[in-house]
């Protein structure tokens, strides 16, 4: 009967992933009977700006706390939080993408197709609270990556990338749906806040100790962290520069959430299972994503092991089990995204006069002198993710730290801050590159307005002005980290 039918009320709270599933659809439609191969272009601009639309309706109208779908999706402070981050950066990587489409082998509508589905496995992830739901949106994910890895067919790199983020990735979902049956075989149930029930009441055992360590490895494929972390650097490399930017931000978010929500949701009562696996990575993440970059001689390697570092840093909030330790996870992720947006942007717009990438740092020695905005901009830039006051970055790392210290862990806080000394060394290194080394005139090639917009925004941000926004950013990152401890 019509009564028996939900109400469009009802199913508010999943209304941007239906928004942007069918708008994905649409524009496959759209693209597959079109017989002009050119409206690549404009199907993405209508890409980006759906996925702005739809955040603007998360971050501004989309209140309210809700459970659907009998209890596997949940609508909450955390989620929306997550939510705008993610289809922020999708829009804005996605927006790389549009100026130099052909040589980067992205002048196809399937793209832009591929890079909503993506954003709608990552939001279904983010309100994920049953181990089933979980998978299927980390495997919609998941799908639409691998192929974007190796969307440029013509580069061996970017096919080699992507035929092995695809088998890594096949090996990171055996161990986490083998880490779900573990969960369910030990508790019985497959929704985050029930297995939460059943450990309170006393379903303690060894396997379910396993179970949530290979849940956990599962997940830590998708966010990079030591020790699941190999393939990133050749991933990185491989796949083109656009897509590089939409791995290392949206993603990263999604699945940093998703690693949240899980361990404080489902297992917080439990946190002497997976609290000294969180800290390990977090360390391990840190110390070699620094040392790692030093010998690099390719800035979208150093980036890459830039990104498992900064992970680490992240992993140190969600160890302190405190709901001031998710907050500070928060904030840095929010400061994370335009820092690595605005990395990448610099490396895009680096290219010969012909139009070739610039990718070696030997390449852009004397930038300074022969373009001189860009390497203002990525000074910003690397000075962020080295933490360097008075940017903003820094504020990431001293909320992350502090945390840490008042949740009992100095120690964990002081590694942090040494192994920040550390990676300082290879961000240093490049600035010094461009500012004091000999000019090499490799870079000549110019960039569209889109990509100088961009960047200027990025580095805005990432400027002194960026502390104007800690209170108003502070306080929702501390109401959204709030929900996760509300059943704790």
């Amino acid at each position: 009967m019509a009564s028996d039918l939900p109400s469009l009320g009802a199913l508010g709270p999943v209304l941007p992933e239906i928004v942007l599933a069918i708008a994905a659809l649409v524009v496959l439609l759209v693209g597959v009977f079109s017989l002009k191969r050119e409206r690549s272009g404009l199907l993405s601009g209508v890409a980006i700006a759906i996925l702005l639309v739809v955040a603007i309706y998360v971050g501004l109208v989309g209140t309210g706390d809700a459970l659907l779908f009998n209890g596997s999706f949940v609508n909450d402070g955390f989620a929306r939080f997550m939510k705008v981050l993610v289809l922020g950066g999708s829009a804005f990587a996605l927006l790389l993408s549009l100026s130099n489409a052909k040589e980067n082998g992205l002048a196809k509508f399937e793209y832009a197709v591929l890079v909503m589905l993506a954003t709608v496995g990552m939001m279904i992830m983010i309100s994920a609270n049953d181990l089933m739901t979980l998978y299927v949106g980390l495997e919609l994910q998941s799908l639409a990556f691998y192929v974007t890895a190796a969307m440029n067919r013509e580069n061996a790199k970017a096919t080699e990338a992507g035929l092995k983020y695809f088998v890594l990735g096949a090996l990171a979902s055996g161990l986490l749906l083998y880490g779900a049956s573990l969960v369910y075989g030990f508790t019985g149930q497959t929704e985050l806040d029930q297995i939460a029930k059943a450990i309170s009441l006393g379903s303690h055992s060894v396997g379910l100790i396993f179970g949530v360590v290979f849940l956990l490895a599962g997940i830590a494929f998708k966010i990079a962290a030591v020790p699941f972390h190999m393939w990133t650097p050749d991933v990185y490399e491989g796949a083109p520069t656009p897509v590089t930017t939409f791995f290392a931000s949206a993603p990263k978010v999604a699945a940093l959430a998703l690693t949240a929500r899980v361990a404080l949701d489902a297992f917080g009562h439990q946190s002497g299972a997976w609290q000294q696996v969180v800290i390990f990575a977090a360390l391990a993440s840190i110390i070699v994503g620094a040392l790692g970059a030093i010998g690099q001689g390719n800035l979208k390697r150093l980036l890459a092991y830039s990104s498992i570092n900064n992970v680490g840093f992240i992993l140190i909030g969600l160890a302190c089990n405190t709901a001031q330790g998710a907050a500070a996870m928060l904030v840095y992720l929010a400061i994370y995204v335009p820092m690595t947006i605005g990395s990448f942007v610099a490396v895009l717009m680096l290219k010969t006069e012909d139009g070739e990438p610039v990718e070696a740092i030997a390449d852009i020695s004397g930038l300074a002198t022969s373009r001189p905005a860009i390497a203002w901009c990525l000074m910003i830039m690397m000075f962020s993710l080295a933490g360097i006051p008075p940017l903003f970055g820094f504020w990431g790392k001293f909320v992350v730290f502090q945390a840490a210290v008042q949740a009992g862990l100095p120690a964990l806080a002081a590694v942090g801050i040494a192994a920040s000394v550390i990676g300082a060394f290879y961000y240093i290194k490049i600035v010094k590159v461009m500012f004091f080394d000999e000019r090499a005139d490799v870079v000549k090639g110019t960039s569209g307005w889109g990509h100088w917009a961009l960047l200027a925004i990025c580095a805005v941000f990432l400027s002194p002005l960026g502390y104007l926004l800690t209170p108003w950013l502070d306080g929702f990152a501390g109401k959204a980290a709030s929900v996760l401890f509300m059943a704790v």
